[in-house]
């Protein structure tokens, strides 16, 4: 992957920014801006596990099969490549973009995640995607785990309910689930992210915390530029647009 535009990061240290948080947060939203913005790439971690619970779908493993999962990923290709809107991402060669929305898919990508050896194996992926630096890097365990040496780092929350009704209108005109189906399921997500054994969701001691719960999407935007712009300025960087 290449970055297109004004590049910020032509001199000394290239910037990492790590956005952390739940789901419904608003991660990608904000990831996909400052990539834009201060010309970074966007790597998108959440939809690598989604990929990855998508061919664990297909291939009707089950979710709670440790060693079938990690069978299933030793023969798994995951790559990610800038799109205009956003990233493509590409499970053993096909583009799985648009199927990874799908709450049964997204379910599914939360139950593989908790298991040790499947977060190594992504973990050592996301390392080697982001490791030039240059990126926006977003998930749960980004600033904690993945690169607990990123420069800028955040940690977007927001209450259960409002993020539950972010989610469900993305489900489109005709949802699948209720809005207190998609609620109750993204507390039960949360239940797992935050108490799996391995890297559990928290924000890392460094990270800015910032809840967007009574913030409208421009004042997160702001807000969230101004945390990269400092650290920016901190590196002695400039903050191309």
């Amino acid at each position: 992957m290449s970055c297109t535009g004004t590049d910020i990061l032509t001199t000394g240290k290239r910037i990492i920014v790590a956005i952390d948080g739940p789901a419904g947060a608003g991660k990608s939203t904000i990831a996909r801006h400052l990539a834009r913005h201060f010309g970074l790439l966007n790597l998108e971690t959440g939809a690598m596990y989604r990929a990855f619970g998508l061919k664990a779908l297909r291939a009707h493993v089950p979710l709670d099969d440790l060693a079938a999962l990690t069978e299933l990923s030793k023969e798994t290709s995951i790559r990610l490549e800038v799109g205009e809107a956003e990233n493509r991402v590409l499970l053993d060669d096909e583009d799985v973009t648009g199927q990874l929305r799908n709450p049964t898919v997204t379910d599914a990508a939360s139950r593989v995640s908790v298991f040790p050896p499947v977060r190594a194996w992504m973990v050592k992926l996301q390392q080697q995607l982001g490791a030039e630096g240059g990126v926006v890097m977003e998930g749960r365990d980004i600033g904690t785990v993945v690169f607990p040496h990123a420069e800028a780092k955040i940690f977007l929350d927001a209450a259960p309910e409002v993020r539950g009704m972010r989610r469900f209108d993305q489900l489109g005109p005709e949802p699948a689930q209720q809005p207190e189906e998609v609620i109750r399921d993204l507390r039960s997500r949360d239940q797992r992210d935050r108490s799996r054994a391995d890297s559990p969701l928290r924000p890392a001691e460094d990270a800015v915390l910032l809840d967007s719960t009574h913030m409208t999407l421009d004042e997160v935007v702001k807000a969230a530029e101004a945390i990269v712009e400092e650290k920016l300025a901190a590196m002695g960087e400039p903050a191309a647009r």
